[in-house]
């Protein structure tokens, strides 16, 4: 970066060190790491730190339906800086539920007002799944329907972004026999939206894509399903600390046994990373440390971010291997004693030489993404 890029940015930075309570070190930290976070080109932190500085702050309307307001708790916890530091002085949240301290006849007032003011500009953030069946009468605000609120605030929306697993594609409330219906944003509305799915998702990925359109004017790249390739664009799997014990074919086969008290791979136990895309692996929650996430704290990942394989699949259902599979002679943790293990039979025919065929070997394609992963769900 320039000299003069530099000076700009820390002019920036000045500009909003008393507005927003932190020192210029972390507020150019931060607009460097989101920056990164994004994929974004070299400079790309002066335009994040310009728009930051921008007086003028987007109108955000934020609707909660079946949930449990789990997303926003996550995000109320996010830090460098906090919430109420950054992100509700950089955006104008004109409602929600859970943090306005208006109540009954005066917010929906407030979002009336909002909705008008801000027509076509505003953006809309949709928490929770919305149910369809019987007309939407099992979830109602101020004597309306979900289907109803969304469709007439999302009409006018300069962009709609679904956060949580809920509002993506259904998440847990439309869990079979799903008696209420429950859908996604995008299947409400017919028309694709940004998904930050997760149960919850963590508060940066939802960060990061309000501050690249703060920056850009626009969203930043998704997947086929809505989904931000910056954090949805690999599996979990590819970067999982425990990667290493999988490739050696080390595993944990019960909880608390030798090797989950080692760190070894639960992708015995059931863990669904290696077929859910998600970054919790490298970035962890609660900024206490990328080992503050399921598999880092010894639990498998239940797949929260792929429909059909959270709260679809079971927890112990070994995962579907999408672009890679152990070695057919990876031995288990602890041989049992008077019996030969499939390992130690290849072993012994590889040494004798019988075997014509070799020793089998990882897919050179470890790591690359499963395309048909990332294509749109059939409605």
């Amino acid at each position: 970066m320039s000299d003069t890029c530099f000076d700009d940015l820390h002019a920036s930075a000045a500009a909003v060190e008393s507005r927003l309570g932190i020192n210029r070190r972390e507020f150019t930290q931060f607009c460097a790491t989101t920056a990164t976070t994004l994929g974004l080109a070299a400079g790309s932190d002066l335009a994040i730190a310009q728009a930051v500085e921008k007086a003028q702050r987007p109108s955000v309307i934020w609707l909660h339906y079946q949930e449990c307001t789990g997303c926003t708790e996550s995000l109320l916890r996010a830090e460098h800086p906090t919430l109420e530091k950054l992100i509700l002085d950089t955006i104008s949240l004109d409602y929600h539920e859970t943090l306005m301290a208006a109540a009954g006849h005066q917010a929906e007032a407030a979002r009336q007002a909002a909705m008008k003011a801000h027509k076509g500009k505003y953006v809309l953030v949709v928490e929770g799944a919305i149910p369809t069946k019987d007309n939407g009468i099992y979830c109602k605000v101020g004597g309306r329907t979900a289907v109803e609120l969304v469709k007439e605030a999302a009409a006018d929306a300069a962009a709609v972004i679904a956060i949580g697993s809920c509002a993506s594609w259904g998440g847990m409330p439309s869990t079979g026999p799903n008696p209420t219906g429950a859908s996604g944003v995008a299947q409400v509305l017919g028309k694709p939206v940004v998904t930050i799915p997760g149960c919850p998702p963590n508060p940066y990925n939802f960060l990061a894509t309000v501050v690249h359109l703060l920056a850009f004017g626009g969203l930043p790249a998704v997947d086929g399903l809505g989904r931000p390739l910056f954090a949805y664009g690999r599996i979990i799997h590819e970067h999982c600390e425990r990667r290493a014990h999988f490739d050696a074919g080390r595993f944990a086969l019960q909880f608390g046994d030798e090797g989950h008290r080692r760190g070894y791979c639960l992708y015995k136990l059931g863990c669904k990373g290696p077929e859910t895309y998600a970054n919790c692996s490298t970035i962890g929650f609660g900024d206490a440390g990328e080992s503050n996430w399921p598999v880092g704290c010894g639990h498998p990942c239940i797949g929260c971010t792929e429909q059909g394989v959270g709260f679809a699949k079971p927890i112990h259902m070994v995962a579907q291997l999408r672009s890679v599979t152990p070695a057919a002679s990876t031995p288990a943790i602890v041989e049992r004693q008077g019996e030969t293990s499939f390992a130690a039979a290849a072993a012994l025919v590889a040494i004798a030489g019988a075997a014509a065929g070799g020793t089998a070997m990882l897919s050179k394609n470890l790591g690359k993404s499963d395309d048909a992963a990332h294509a749109p769900r059939d409605e």
